[in-house]
């Protein structure tokens, strides 16, 4: 201990020769500076206590009407980081063990001290409280670390079961630490094959380093995540995991809408090309068609072809002028509306097809106004594209379920619609908006095309969930205006 800054005591004792005798021994140590004071009164030893203004503390147990468990007592609530040694007459050992239980350094019998036992337990104590004062402080700092984290971190048992949660990880999942705590990692994985390959990870490799899965939330969504575990022991020898869930979900979408872009742009090329090179012969072959009816038919069945090839060559051009039409960016005019109310309009439109189908229809907005810049009437038929292929997509039985949903962060509106119906394929998610792609006997795969082509007009996001047999979630969000 460093002689040029002296060791503040305080013996703390109602009688008077106590206090001589324990400070006697205490000035016969040698290689220390101390430096030490008396005090008698409970209510003044607790101040300096509160005001940390000693390094070690001797109480008497016997304080007139307290004792020195209390002053221990309150000085613990106080926040006393420094060490207490609790002085008796005469040993006791339920006194002893209630002493350290609350928190005392140490425990020692006024007639068994001398100076080498009160040095030794000096030395002891201040090596103890600087090694926990250093404890808390890396405590403080990883559990800051681990609060503040904008990733979710936990630590879950063996099992995978969670045992503590920072706010992040309940803010991904929706759940509060109580209800965390009562399920495992396994519980929130959304797909069967995941759940089956971290287990045979976690069996055969004992950790997971940057697995990507899928989780559900409490409320029912579903987040993409990279996920990392590793089973450190802890203090006590018992083996804990450390988990780490960093959400990629928005990166994924953002990923998914990059692809979808530049698949639409492929696609519009080509179709500019097609519809060039077809257009040329098409004119040719209208402009002969003309000229041939301007003249005298040979017969009834002449003119009869020339209807036929003149019909047929006006449906390739309108084709051509259609799949034009849904490749292309389309130019709108746009004014002030609320999402509430264009939504509103789009659900009244196809009310009768949702009631003969015996749709059970959930709505649900945000209370506030939801300003947007939109031509109401196009993304009226794209939000009733969404909606007819929901109710079409749901059995006709009473089952069906289809719920729509506004909500809004003030910079961005979001639309969900969501079904229970046959759900799609995870292979043809990627080709739904494609012109031309229908799962549907009798469909042209022209209205997604259309209405992404409006969505995009609107500089609006959009990403699309299904589950086989479980349904379809379209999320749309829009810049607020």
């Amino acid at each position: 201990m460093p002689a040029d800054k002296p060791t503040r005591i305080l013996i703390i004792d109602d009688d008077e020769d106590d206090y001589f005798i324990t400070s006697e021994y205490l000035r016969q140590i040698e290689g220390h500076n101390l430096s030490i004071h008396w005090c008698y009164k409970f209510a003044d030893a607790v101040d300096h206590a509160r005001n940390r203004n000693f390094d070690i503390y001797f109480v008497d147990y016997r304080l007139g009407a307290k004792t020195g468990l209390d002053f221990l007592k309150e000085a613990i609530r106080l926040g006393c980081e420094e060490p207490i040694i609790l002085l008796t007459g005469k040993g006791n050992k339920e006194i002893d063990i209630e002493a350290m239980q609350v928190g005392a350094t140490d425990y020692l019998i006024k007639t068994d001290l001398n100076a080498d036992k009160l040095e030794r337990c000096i030395r002891y104590a201040l090596e103890r409280t600087s090694y926990l004062k250093a404890l808390r402080a890396n405590e403080k700092k990883y559990r800051s670390i681990f609060e503040l984290s904008k990733d979710a971190v936990f630590i879950a048992e063996r099992n995978l079961r969670f045992v503590d949660i920072n706010a992040a990880t309940s803010e991904l999942l929706g759940y509060d630490v109580a209800e965390l705590k009562d399920l495992t990692v396994y519980d929130l994985i959304a797909d069967e094959a995941d759940k089956m390959l971290l287990e045979k990870k976690m069996g055969s490799e004992g950790e997971v380093n940057d697995l990507e899965i899928e989780v559900t939330t409490k409320s029912g969504d579903r987040k993409i995540c990279i996920f990392t575990l590793t089973a450190p022991l802890d203090a006590t020898g018992q083996l804990n995991y450390q988990g780490l869930m960093h959400d990629i979900t928005n990166m994924r979408r953002a990923e998914k809408a990059n692809l979808m872009v530049e698949k639409l742009g492929a696609a519009g090329r080509l179709v500019r090309t097609l519809a060039h090179e077809v257009r040329n012969p098409l004119n040719n072959i209208n402009m002969s068609v003309e000229q041939l009816i301007g003249e005298p038919a040979a017969n009834d069945e002449s003119t009869l072809f020339l209807d036929i090839i003149q019909r047929n060559s006006k449906r390739i051009g309108d084709l051509i002028t259609e799949l034009l039409d849904s490749s292309r960016p389309t130019e709108l005019t746009f004014e002030r509306c609320t999402l509430q109310g264009i939504m509103d309009e789009s659900i009244a439109e196809a009310l009768d097809r949702i009631t003969l189908q015996h749709i059970n229809l959930q709505i649900r907005y945000v209370d506030e106004a939801c300003p947007l810049m939109a031509n109401k009437e196009k993304l009226k038929i794209a939000f009733l594209n969404i909606i007819i292929n929901g109710v079409e997509a749901m059995p006709n039985s009473g089952s069906g379920v289809l719920q729509i949903d506004i909500e809004s962060t003030g910079s961005l509106h979001t639309v969900i619609i969501r079904d229970n119906g046959c759900g799609i394929p995870e292979e043809n998610i990627s080709r739904l908006f494609e012109p031309y792609y229908t799962s549907k006997r009798n469909g042209m795969g022209l209205g997604l095309a259309a209405t992404l082509n409006i969505l995009q007009s609107h500089k609006a996001q959009i990403d699309v969930t299904s589950v086989v047999n479980q349904g379809t979630t379209f999320t749309i969000a829009f810049p607020s205006a």
